[in-house]
């Protein structure tokens, strides 16, 4: 016989053989193996179903997380427009409160002004009166050297007094 071919003895030896190893591993080793493949299966099916859920909610923590921003985005643009609006009407107040001081202030320095120039007007006529009064007196004691000149005046200056008081 060849070497190629074995005798039929061997073969139905080498067949039995490999029936017994199928047949034992038929009944106990597929079975745990077919065990162990569904396991794994089933936990890569379940970390996929885990793994889609958190992808799912990092999708929504992420479209909440933008909304949030956008919210955000909002209420500072909104907080910015009420502080410039504030800020205006400050200085609107402050620039109208500075106008009414302003012409406050000016109405007090006018009336001050026209107070002080009163004064120096009635100055002016007191010492004008009394210059007035020092060369009256003068001119007179000149013009009334004599007696007859003085009585003279004064008999005029009593005229005119009893006529006005008529």
């Amino acid at each position: 016989m060849s070497l190629l071919m074995p005798d039929s003895g061997l073969l139905f030896w080498m067949l039995f053989a490999f029936l017994v190893v199928f047949f034992i591993l038929a009944k106990f080793g597929f079975p745990v193996i077919t065990k162990m493949v569904n396991e794994r299966k089933s936990y890569i099916d379940n970390s996929l179903i885990a793994a889609k859920q958190a992808n799912e909610q990092l999708a929504n923590l992420k479209a909440e997380g933008e909304s949030i921003l956008a919210k955000a985005h909002e209420e500072q643009a909104r907080i910015l427009n009420e502080a410039a609006k504030t800020r205006e009407q400050i200085v609107a107040e402050a620039k109208d409160q500075a106008r009414v001081e302003g012409n406050k202030l000016l109405e007090e320095a006018k009336k001050q002004i026209e107070a002080e120039k009163e004064d120096a007007i009635r100055d002016i006529r007191r010492q004008v009166a009394i210059l007035s009064v020092d060369i009256a007196e003068k001119v007179l004691r000149k013009n009334l050297d004599d007696e007859s000149k003085q009585t003279d005046m004064i008999e005029r200056l009593l005229d005119e007094v009893n006529i006005s008081k008529n």
